[in-house]
């Protein structure tokens, strides 16, 4: 798999990051898309906003229980959010402010700084938005996931 630009973001460090975009809601980040992509992202700016798809590269070691940052029980990886996955492919639904040439400007981000971007996709309301959902075990509240940060449980 091939990376198609760098995620920039003002987190420089693992500790007392956003844990989801919701924690990073007036977090600015911006995305260097390489030149050999720059074509790709044509059509994109009518979008409101994009899921970046992109290598947790701070990720040393995979597990498939983790307990997450929004509970005390461990979980198994793939009913969580944690970086610890085989892949270490990590997802975000960010808000597109502007594109100027190869720069994509976000808000909502709540990624890691020189984080490696591997793709792109458009929020399609038709296509996403889900009126009746469940999430499993995590039951915490929107105002929890905000004001939650992370810690080093993830960074070894």
């Amino acid at each position: 798999m091939k990376t198609i630009g760098t995620i920039r973001t003002p987190f420089t460090t693992l500790e007392d990051m956003p844990i989801q975009p919701k924690g990073a809601e007036d977090v600015i980040g911006t995305i260097e898309v390489k030149r050999e992509f720059v074509q790709g992202l044509d059509d994109l700016g009518g979008f409101s906003h994009i899921y970046l798809l992109y290598e947790f590269h701070m990720a040393r070691k995979t597990a498939l229980k983790v307990t997450p940052f929004m509970d005390t029980i461990q979980r198994g990886v793939f009913a969580t959010r944690s970086p610890l996955r085989p892949n270490h492919i990590g997802l975000s639904l960010v808000m597109l402010k502007k594109i100027e040439d190869n720069i994509i400007t976000v808000q909502g981000i709540d990624v890691l700084d020189s984080t490696p971007l591997l793709d792109i996709k458009p929020y399609i309301a038709a296509f996403d938005e889900i009126q009746k959902s469940s999430s499993g075990w995590m039951q915490s509240s929107g105002e929890e996931v905000i004001q939650k940060r992370s810690d080093r449980r993830f960074a070894d």
